[in-house]
């Protein structure tokens, strides 16, 4: 099952970031890089950080507004097209993977094992600001035509690598936080899929050059969206983060279709 090894690698994550000293120690001082110097990073005069400026979705404050929207969108698309399963399937991607980020956070221990501060032991692990376009873009492969998948695909996966750089960049989200929402939303759209009686969506038949186009234009919104002035190693970190997590929804999204249960 793939949904297995999604759920594997979410595991792997916590693991070794989490609840190993080391982990700890090199995403501890990553993670307060960018902490007190929010105005350095390029995406903050679009983050909705900035007094009296707009967020683009789902950052800061709208993030529960953008998954409201997204949810009614899945349903009317449902309706429209009368694709009943999958669009319950689609809803039920969402709903486990923000549901499942707001259960972890609150079960999931993050243990100090090296005396840090005590404004970096707060629990986030997964980032719930990546969790949402991740499982929207997941979501849209089970209710998008197979003409428009491709491309509403690819949309989502750029929003998802400006998304995830800017929880990472920010100081926002550890690294591991943003890795951990990625595979959550991939392993919930793998169970859904395999669950569902419908017909699992075909692997998304694109344009031969879009897959290409695709990964170079996300791993350019990361390094824009990751960039800041007082640090490069950050900035890559964090681009690299974002890059990793479009990669992992866009292979879960045109990947081989998803088995179901036996019946």
């Amino acid at each position: 099952m793939p949904a297995l090894l999604y759920g594997l690698g979410f595991l792997a994550v916590y693991l070794l970031a989490i609840c190993t000293p080391w982990g700890q120690r090199v995403e501890n001082a990553l993670f307060d890089l960018g902490t007190d110097n929010r105005e350095e990073a390029w995406i903050y005069p679009l983050s909705g950080a900035a007094y009296g400026s707009t967020p683009l979705p789902p950052m800061e404050l709208s993030a529960k507004p953008t998954l409201m929207v997204g949810l009614a969108v899945i349903v009317v698309i449902t309706l429209v097209r009368r694709c009943w399963w999958q669009g319950c399937a689609a809803l039920g991607v969402v709903i486990l993977t923000t549901g499942g980020k707001v259960v972890l956070n609150s079960t999931l221990p993050r243990p100090d094992l090296v005396g840090a501060p005590e404004n970096l032991l707060d629990q986030g692990f997964p980032s719930g600001h990546t969790a949402i376009p991740a499982a929207l873009t997941l979501a849209a492969v089970l209710v998008a035509s197979p003409r428009v998948r491709p491309y509403a695909v690819t949309a989502g996966v750029l929003w998802l690598a400006c998304t995830a750089a800017y929880s990472a960049t920010m100081g926002g989200h550890r690294p591991s936080e943003v890795l951990g929402a990625a595979l959550l939303a991939c392993a919930c759209y793998r169970l859904a899929t395999w669950l569902s009686p419908a017909p699992a969506p075909d692997a998304t038949r694109s344009p031969r050059a879009l897959p290409a186009i695709t990964l170079t234009l996300a791993s350019s919104v990361a390094l824009a969206s990751a960039a800041r002035n007082d640090t490069l190693t950050g900035s890559l970190v964090s681009a690299a983060t974002a890059f990793i997590c479009a990669a992992l929804v866009w292979h879960a999204a045109v990947g081989r279709p998803a088995h179901h249960a036996p019946a």
